[in-house]
């Protein structure tokens, strides 16, 4: 079996489900140029626990963790299948490498897994499992917790590290607009330069390295699953950058593709 790529995924706001503007699309399309997967792994900040928890429900809910926004994106449901198998697997490897961790027979899919997600595989036909977000996460240790489960990636699992390349919620709920969001601009251009160029140290370290760093994540939550999805990876892999703009002025829209599509497989 070729081993599946990893992907880091912007989910923006949860209206993304409901307005794809230019990156629903774009992630559609990657969706069907991806091999089927056996199942996706997703890591995502709206799930924090003390430990690492990994999903093992059958049947996962389908969670809208929001409020205050349009009616018709609590009636969505995305009734994927879960993982069972796959999360034994992955506890069994998050053990072996040092970490605390434990299964969730209940936890269902929270909005930075299905949102990206229904896009990718619209036809919720694919199981879909989750990897909880430890609170005292810093982006060294989440390459290493992507590095832990990379061995899923050879046994047909794509990996997804769903959060947002730019996240600073007090200017998406003022909409400040385009000309307020330059700073993001920086950002992102910065980021895609780090994954081109594989540079580790830098990913890591973002806070002292990238532009506005602080201004495009308050908190580290949303960024975390760039350096897991990275982690993940095979060292050296080609990566694709797909732009997928900016919405509300300041959320960047951008996913990363790391490791090569199928033969054929045109860019998104």
């Amino acid at each position: 079996m070729a081993r599946m790529p990893t992907l880091f995924v912007s989910h923006g706001a949860p209206t993304f489900a409901i307005e794809p503007h230019l990156a629903g699309p774009l992630l559609r399309r990657l969706g069907e140029q991806l091999p089927r997967p056996r199942a996706i792994l997703v890591f995502s900040p709206h799930w924090m626990t003390s430990d690492v928890r990994v999903t093992t429900t059958a049947s996962p809910d389908t969670i809208h963790d929001f409020g205050g926004f349009p009616a018709e994106l609590y009636r969505i449901q995305y009734p994927a299948p879960g993982a069972p198998d796959v999360a034994a697997r992955a506890l069994e490897m998050l053990r072996a490498d040092g970490w605390s961790a434990s299964a969730d027979e209940h936890r269902g899919l929270d909005h930075g897994a299905w949102v990206p997600v229904r896009h990718l595989f619209p036809g919720a036909d694919v199981p879909v499992l989750q990897v909880s977000m430890p609170r005292t996460l810093d982006a060294e240790g989440a390459v290493r917790l992507g590095r832990t489960l990379a061995p899923l990636a050879d046994e047909g699992v794509l990996i997804l590290g769903s959060g947002s390349i730019t996240h600073n919620l007090y200017e998406f709920r003022q909409d400040i607009g385009a000309a307020g969001g330059a700073y993001a601009n920086e950002f992102v251009d910065w980021a895609r330069d780090a994954v081109r160029r594989h540079d580790e140290k830098a990913l890591v370290h973002y806070l002292d390295i990238a532009p506005h760093a602080q201004r495009a994540h308050p908190t580290p939550d949303h960024y975390l699953p760039l350096p897991f999805a990275f982690g993940a990876a095979t060292a050296g892999a080609p990566v694709q950058v797909i732009d997928g703009g900016m919405t509300y002025g300041v959320l960047a829209m951008d996913a990363y593709v790391f490791g090569a599509l199928p033969q054929g497989a045109a860019p998104a």
